[in-house]
């Protein structure tokens, strides 16, 4: 065969026939494109040892791997690990070289719970699904993995706040990060409460012990005033978990008007001197207070001058003298009063209260309202 009957190009090998007629052009890939992935199919199923976490991860810790584990010991792997190549990956984040080993081809976009797991489980492989047009952006890649996380329980709140808060940076406002993640302002702006606590109380909260709920409303507070008011809630939490052991003994004593004691020990009184305040009973005696005397505020009764807005009383404990103080209801335990009021409510009351409550929330608060549905709606929606 003489050079006039076969041409070589850079890339492309024809061959010319007798007839004169040429063969399709076959693609030569490049050593770079081998070592890119380009122009091959990609493996179904890899070595982990090939997987590299996801850098842009929100979670900085990988909690319940145990569990997740198990399940693939048991079960197999039920869904492929998201992946980019590794080539895409740096590409676009040229600054990650060395958060990814040398070693790995592929970074896990959406798996790396999966990914812990299955090191821990012994698993020699996985099953991956390539996409590279997820490793367009740090936008893309954070959002992809943090929408993957939201909804499961074991995203510690400090790794979600800080990963919300990236995506603040990238899109501009809490509004166009709540769009994104299909959430309101408020949901948002709730869990970047978070970031504005002093670096102690964010252990504090990481530890578990401060609690969320709690630690997002301090966040709003002058950081002077902070660690006054965790120190409260702490208090709190720890307080009603004593009292809880004896339900029924802490009534003792004490007269119940609308399934809320009145506090024993006050002389003579009955269900008729103890009016009732924004569904809970003041003590009997209270600087004169009566029904009238509070004021009315959206159909809802409030304290009379005299009478504590903070707290109320919840009934005396076996054994309390009289002129003692009797415990109190500690309303920045939510769980706590709610759990009171179920155990002391009848039925029809407590769903009657939780319509009124419901009513208030949504006149009074309508983003939370929304965002309270929104997560009613996802929990619906979760397999059981």
């Amino acid at each position: 065969m003489t050079p006039s009957q076969e041409r070589i190009t850079r890339g492309f090998s024809m061959d010319e026939e007798a007839g004169g007629e040429r063969k399709t052009p076959r693609r030569i890939r490049t050593r770079q494109q081998i070592m890119n992935g380009e122009g091959k199919r990609p493996p179904a199923q890899v070595e982990l040892k090939l997987l590299a976490g996801n850098p842009f991860n929100p979670r900085d810790e990988l909690t319940e791997i145990e569990e997740t584990a198990e399940s693939l010991r048991a079960k197999g792997q039920i869904q492929p690990v998201t992946v980019a190549r590794r080539a895409a990956f740096l590409n676009a984040h040229p600054g990650h070289e060395g958060q990814i080993s040398e070693e790995a081809e592929y970074v896990v976009i959406d798996g790396n719970r999966r990914l812990a797991a299955a090191a821990l489980a012994g698993l020699a492989e996985l099953r991956i699904d390539v996409n590279d047009d997820l490793a367009a952006s740090a936008a893309d890649i954070l959002e992809s993995a943090l929408i993957a996380n939201i909804h499961r329980v074991d995203v510690p709140p400090m790794d979600q706040a800080k990963a919300i808060q990236e995506l603040v940076q990238v899109h501009g406002s809490q509004g166009q990060v709540a769009k994104r993640l299909g959430k309101t302002p408020a949901w948002v702006s709730q869990r970047l409460a978070l970031l504005e606590l002093t670096p102690e109380l964010q252990k504090k909260v990481e530890a578990g012990e401060l609690k969320v709920e709690p630690a997002r409303r301090i966040g709003r507070l002058p950081k002077t005033k902070q660690k006054a008011e965790a120190e409260k809630a702490i208090n709190a939490v720890k307080t009603p978990r004593q009292r809880r052991r004896q339900p029924e003994d802490e009534g003792a004593g004490a007269a119940t008007v609308n399934g809320v004691n009145t506090p024993a020990g006050a002389a003579g009184a009955t269900p008729e001197d103890s009016p009732t305040i924004n569904g809970v009973n003041t003590p009997a005696g209270a600087a004169g207070a009566t029904l009238e005397d509070s004021p009315t505020v959206n159909g809802v009764n409030t304290p009379a001058e005299g009478a504590s807005p903070a707290v109320a009383f919840t009934g005396g404990a076996p054994g309390q003298g009289e002129g003692e103080q009797p415990r109190r209801l500690p309303y920045d335990d939510a769980l706590y009063v709610v759990g009171h009021l179920h155990v002391k409510m009848t039925s029809e009351h407590f769903f009657q209260g939780a319509r009124v409550w419901m009513k208030i929330l949504r006149e009074q608060h309508p983003e939370e309202y929304q965002a309270l549905l929104l997560e009613l709606r996802q929990q619906e929606q979760q397999p059981a």
